[in-house]
């Protein structure tokens, strides 16, 4: 069982996705990406995509804490209904029913609907067996999608390498948890700095600490 941290759902305990190759995101790195977030103000009132989203655990943390909107993405059955029933636990303890919405199906067949977004906060917690060609076509739809001062969060194992980011993304920071290494980027509004060149910034440039 995961929890919410904080906001609105907070405490409330989530299901887990049993029987899955997955790693579920650590309260310890849930907590440090959601005060960053919050830190940003990249929460209140935001649109939020989930994309591989296992059992929901950040969507559902990001609309406790204010998001107007969580559409969580997963294609695998078993996961799906544990983010439906992860989805109306958090419904129930917000009183209302309209702020997590459930898409079932692969990431790249979502993405692939012209209509889908704009967001202004987008999570990716792909399997980290995937092939980085694989996490490059995922993030390359999301570029000009992104509303303004929308970014792009990516969660991926600390012996892989930087996201290869496709045209229109740029990288702002990382941070190192252990095992776990995130990846922040917003839309690219100059050029991309070449993987592994250090962080350009400490924040988004229209999110200001």
């Amino acid at each position: 069982m995961s929890r919410i941290i904080a906001g609105a759902a907070g405490g409330l305990r989530l299901q887990s996705v049993p029987g899955r190759d997955t790693r579920p995101t650590t309260d310890r790195v849930k907590e440090s990406l959601f005060a960053r977030l919050e830190a940003w103000g990249m929460l209140r009132d935001a649109r939020v995509l989930d994309l591989f989203a296992g059992s929901g655990a950040l969507g559902c943390e990001a609309a406790s804490r204010g998001a107007a909107s969580v559409t969580l993405v997963e294609r695998h059955p078993g996961a799906v209904r544990v983010c439906r029933a992860n989805a109306r636990t958090v419904h129930g303890a917000l009183g209302r029913d309209d702020v997590v919405a459930v898409r079932p199906g692969a990431v790249g067949g979502y993405l692939a609907d012209p209509a889908a977004g704009p967001w202004d906060l987008v999570l990716a917690d792909p399997p980290y067996p995937l092939p980085e060609t694989e996490l490059t076509a995922v993030l390359a739809p999301l570029a000009g999608r992104l509303r303004e001062g929308g970014v792009v969060v990516v969660e991926r194992s600390s012996r892989s390498p930087e996201p290869d980011w496709p045209a229109g993304l740029r990288r702002f920071e990382h941070r190192r948890h252990g095992e776990t290494t995130m990846w922040f980027a917003e839309t690219d509004v100059t050029s991309a700095p070449p993987p592994g060149a250090p962080d350009q910034d400490l924040r988004p440039r229209t999110h200001p600490l």
